[in-house]
């Protein structure tokens, strides 16, 4: 069984809800606390042992690959202030030499094509796809423990309430193992009385290879889109698919309310900012 060694993440998208402050800033660049959106992604890959991470951009982006590369006149300035902790944190988040690569998807033809821009680098092995705007702590660890448990595809889940499972990608159970399960299928957004579980798909994901043919001749989907999910229904009739309840709570940074709710969190899980934070937001709750 191969190793998971890649991971692509998507962020090629416009930020529409996040207008103006998107204008110019790519949305993966907004910060939750004092890191940007994808780095706390790459951090949660990195902690789990990614090697590799592809960036599947579009125009306006440049920000993103400039953040994960050296700033000669930043590091010179804080050297020369002796600024050392500040200059060691930054060095510390830089990925390896050669081990982030960018592709661009032309056009917003959605997140399977997204998916299938990344196809000749990533090759003939499997790999994780991660979204950007899904936070987590310690998902990605806990894939690629159910990867090797169980091999083939893994979806991580998250439970939701049922009155809430129209809003996601809901998963059917064929088989529970307790932390994992077989996949029987999934169904995107279904309504309430019809959704199979409450287990929602909470954006990582581990594929084998064969995905990239499927997604080369997908046709359109909802929203005129290329849909990943279609894709992966697809290559469920040929491989098994296993779902991870995942450990934690995913915070969904795709939304204002879910942005703000992310950066409280964080905050407040925040050894330095945590304390002093829930005295502000007392003082708020108090009008």
């Amino acid at each position: 069984m191969k190793r998971i060694r890649k991971a692509v993440l998507p962020v090629a998208g416009l930020g529409t809800r996040f207008l103006p402050a998107t204008k110019a800033v790519p949305k993966e660049m907004l910060t939750v606390v004092d890191r940007p959106v994808v780095q706390h992604v790459v951090d949660e890959a990195k902690a789990a042992g990614i090697e590799h991470f592809v960036f599947v951009t579009g125009r306006n982006k440049g920000p993103i690959e400039d953040h994960f590369d050296i700033s000669y006149e930043l590091e010179e300035t804080l050297k020369a202030r002796g600024k050392t902790a500040a200059l060691e944190g930054l060095r510390a988040d830089l990925p390896k030499a050669g081990a982030t690569s960018f592709t661009r998807q032309q056009a917003p033809l959605g997140l399977g094509h997204a998916v299938w821009c990344a196809r000749e680098i990533i090759g003939n092995e499997p790999f994780a796809v991660i979204l950007p705007d899904m936070l987590s702590k310690g998902c990605m660890t806990q894939m690629l423990e159910a990867y090797e448990r169980h091999g083939g595809n893994i979806i991580a889940a998250e439970e939701v309430p049922m009155e809430e499972t129209s809003k996601y990608g809901i998963l059917s159970v064929k088989q529970d193992f307790g932390k994992t399960f077989a996949i029987s299928g999934m169904v995107e957004k279904p309504k309430v009385e019809d959704a199979p579980s409450n287990l929602m798909i909470s954006g990582r994901y581990i594929l084998q290879p064969e995905i990239f043919d499927i997604l080369e001749n997908q046709e359109t989907g909802a929203g005129g889109e290329i849909q990943l999910t279609d894709a992966m229904k697809t290559l469920m009739s040929r491989q098994d698919f296993h779902g991870m309840r995942y450990d934690g709570i995913t915070r969904d940074t795709g939304s204002k309310l879910g942005f703000l709710v992310a950066n409280l969190a964080y905050g407040l899980d925040d050894p330095e900012l945590g304390p002093a934070l829930r005295e502000e937001i007392a003082r708020l709750m108090k009008g």
